[in-house]
This record gives structure tokens, sequence and C-alpha cells, in this order.
């Protein structure tokens, strides 16, 4: 009785989908089949293959929005990017998060030979070999970022930027603590570490608010795709409860839930008008200085001129970027008022950089490599492009702000 019992046991033990995180839902004559991976687990590879060999299925539908797909299949897709044009268009603090993201992933799979998001490569596999419909269900990373970075007051902006540096610099090992917590949860919020556990607004923008989307999507392409009765989900574990109530509760047309959460939110005019109302109020300032005595004046000018030339100049340098790219910084720094609006500082040392550095192929193949060193970032011509940008920006915020307290002193 006992070996009966035994046997049982190990049978179960093998058995690849013993305690994985599965749930059923059906909706609408759909049976949905939600398996709850970790992102950094071989066992949700193995699960996902069981799971597809043991159930027939009309569809699967997987956790991945249009660019990480893109990206999981084509893992030279950095190498299509135009930085020159990424820059000038704006979206270089994007670029920026992804590869933060993209480096804290890479430092997973080097440490613990794991490859982050193997079991959704293993449905993506399963789809074409079945010739089985592929939903990419999940909302598109750069919105999740954006809510992310929109949805939380001004000062915890501050924490989500500090966490994403924070894991591309670190030299630390990530402990065996902190990836068991990865595997209940969800590799974006594991990016942020405590700081999206403790942040409610961070961690329905990364959590809740794609619960609703991925649960509107899977009923949204259920009705565009009337023959698929049986459809496996491959989602990670921190979504498979949420996911399952929606499911479930859900009452509104896909539509209606996805529209909002799809479109980004717009910036706050407030920090707008507040940086305007800081300048004014420092060039307001060297006039009645130039008013009241024309030296001091020209003092204040130069106060200006100095400290926001000299700090967009060392963000230029610290980030390793070309003589030129440094001294566009500096020239471009003073040169606030009159710049056109959004053009930073950063976007015209960024611009040099990448023209006089071209990134060559090789940067591009060995970019994610690259980044899993903080030396990576300097040494890699992509990666350095990007920091020149970032770090510009920072000098130049930092030089009018030391600039403003300089030049109110004068009044005193």
């Amino acid at each position: 009785m006992n070996t009966q019992t035994d046997s049982a046991a190990d049978a179960a033990a093998h058995d690849p989908l013993h305690e994985q995180p599965l749930a059923r839902v059906t909706r609408d004559d759909v049976e949905y089949v939600l398996l709850g991976t970790a992102h950094v687990s071989r066992v949700s590879v193995d699960a996902v293959k069981a799971l597809v060999e043991q159930e027939p299925f009309d569809a699967i539908a997987i956790e991945l929005c249009e660019s990480r797909a893109r990206g999981m299949r084509d893992p030279e897709a950095f190498a299509k990017m135009d930085l020159f044009q990424v820059i000038r268009t704006g979206k270089a603090g994007m670029v920026f998060a992804s590869l933060a993201l993209s480096s804290f992933q890479q430092r997973i799979a080097e440490q613990y030979g794991i490859e982050p998001g193997a079991e959704m490569k293993a449905a993506m596999h399963a789809a074409d070999a079945r010739g089985l419909p592929l939903w990419l269900v999940d909302r598109e990373i750069g919105t999740t970022l954006n809510h992310a970075y929109r949805g939380v007051r001004f000062r915890d902006r501050m924490g989500i930027v500090g966490s994403l540096i924070a894991s591309v610099f670190s030299s630390d090992e990530i402990d065996e603590a902190e990836i068991e917590k990865l595997k209940q949860g969800d590799i974006l919020e594991g990016a942020f570490g405590e700081f999206a556990r403790n942040s409610k607004p961070l961690y329905e923008a990364l959590i809740g608010e794609r619960d609703r989307f991925m649960a509107a999507r899977l009923r949204e392409e259920s009705a565009q795709n009337s023959g698929a009765k049986k459809v496996l989900v491959v989602i990670g574990a921190g979504h498979l409860a949420g996911i399952e109530r929606e499911l479930g509760a859900q009452t509104e047309p896909p539509r209606t839930i996805i529209e909002p959460l799809a479109a980004k939110l717009p910036a706050p005019k407030w920090p707008k008008y507040l940086a305007i109302g800081v300048m004014l109020a420092i060039f307001a300032a060297i006039g009645f200085l130039f008013y009241r005595n024309a030296t001091m004046g020209w003092h204040a000018l130069r106060d200006w001129v100095i400290y926001t030339a000299v700090l967009s100049g060392i963000g230029a340098a610290v980030a390793g970027g070309h003589p030129l790219s440094v001294l566009t910084g500096a020239v471009m720094g003073p040169l606030k008022p009159l710049r056109p609006p959004g053009l930073s500082s950063g976007v015209f040392s960024g611009m040099v950089e990448a023209w006089l550095r071209k990134p060559r192929v090789a940067d591009f193949q060995s970019l994610r490599k690259d980044l899993l060193h903080a030396s990576g970032w300097w040494h890699n011509r992509v990666a350095r492009t990007l920091l020149v940008f970032m770090l510009t920006n920072l000098g130049t915020i930092a030089g009018e702000y030391l600039a403003g307290i300089r030049i109110f002193s004068r009044l005193l």
C-alpha cells in the first residue's frame, strides 16, 4: 500500500503540471484555460509544453504586446532602430527605460541560466507548430511605462527613475528571495523592486490595469474568432487571479475597457507652467539687476551662462560623449529661452553623438550583452548615445536651478 502511495506521489512530482497555477473560466461559450507561469522558471516552460500536448486548443493567448513579441521573435530588432530619429522625436527616454528593463532581465539570465520569457517563446512555438492563432493580449510596454510614470505623484516619479537606474548600474547579484518574488509576480513589477510593491498607483499601472486590459482583449479576440471555443492563456502567475476575476466580472463591451487603458496619459501641464514661471522669474531678476546696476546684471547673466553651460557639458562628458557632443551640450544649455519647445539640450548633444559616432552593427549585436554590466553602457555606442541625452538634460536642469539660486541671492 505504501509502495502504491509512493509511486503515485512520484508520478505527481514528475508531472509538469503538478502544483502549477491553473484556472479555468468559461464565458460566452468559450473556455479559457489560464496557466500562471513564472517568467524565470524552466518548470513553466515544461508546463506550457505539457498542457499543449495534453489538451486540444483552438487558440493560444500570451502575455505579450506587439513590440515585446517582435523583440522575442527577432533578437536583432534593436539593430533596425534609427537612433538619430529616436532622439529627434523625443523617444529616447522611453528607449532608455526599455533598455533598463532588458538589462534587468539579462542579469537574471546570466546569473541563474534562466531566459526570462522562455515560457512565452514556448507558447509561440507551439502555436506556430500547430497552426493555431496566436493572440497577443498584453498592453504595449510603452503605454504601461507611461501610465506607471504619469499615474504617480511627482515625487514618486523620482523613485521610478531611481529604481530603473539602480536596476541598470547595480553590480549586486539578484538574491534567491527576489527570484522567488518574481516567480509569483511580474517581470515589470520586479524591475522596480520594493518601490512597486509599496506604491499602490504604480502597482495598479503594472498589474491591475493590465489584468483588466488582458481580460478585455481575450473577450475581444474570442468575439472576432467565433471558432475558438477553447483558448490556452499563458500569463504570469501574478496576473492569474486578477484575470480570472475580470473575466467573470466584466460587463462592459471590450472596446469600452480597452480604449482608455490603451491611451497614453498626457503630461500634466503644471510642471511645464512651473518651469516657465521659474524661467521668467530668473530672467526678470536678471533684468531687475541690470536696472539696478549694470555690473550686477552682467554678473547675474554670467552666472546663468556658466552654471547651465558647465553642468550641461559635465553631464555629456560623464556619459562619455564626443568632445563636440560635450561642446554642443555646453552651448545649448544656456540657450533654453531660445530653443524650440520640446528640444532640450540633451536632444542636440545626443544627435551630435549619434552623428559623430554612428552605432556599428556590432554595437547593436552586442547591445543586450553589454547591458549586463554598468561599463557596457559607456562602451556600447547605442547605450552611450542615450546616456549622453539623459545626462546632458540632467546637467542642464541642475545648472538652471543652481543658477537661479545664485541670481536670486544677488537680489538680497
